[in-house]
């Protein structure tokens, strides 16, 4: 059974915006799946937006479970469907063809 974490690499801040400081518009993210020993992992990133009185946390005061929590919930469900098949990769690796000599040939 493959175990998910999301962890945030880093974010960008505009230094002004909506009439706050240092608001955060872009989050790059890590969803990493460790299933025994395999382990994989894939980044993705994401905007955001603020309005003029939507809700604000200052920059210093952003935890990284708040930040996680702005992930898009299908954007992460697809990243780990993409983890899942990395691992399953490693689990059992697909079986490629090969080139054989052509039997005709001496």
């Amino acid at each position: 059974m493959t175990q998910f974490s999301t962890t945030v690499q880093t974010m960008y801040t505009l230094p002004q915006e909506a009439g706050q400081t240092d608001v955060v518009v872009n989050v790059n993210y890590l969803i990493t799946g460790v299933d025994g020993t395999y382990t994989a992992d894939i980044g993705f990133s994401q905007q955001f937006t603020i309005q003029q009185g939507d809700a604000f946390t200052p920059y210093a005061q952003l935890t990284q479970a708040q930040v996680v929590g702005w992930a898009d919930p299908q954007t992460v469900s697809n990243m780990q469907a993409c983890v899942q098949g990395q691992i399953d990769s490693m689990i059992t690796p697909p079986v490629s063809p090969t080139s054989q000599p052509l039997p005709w040939s001496a």
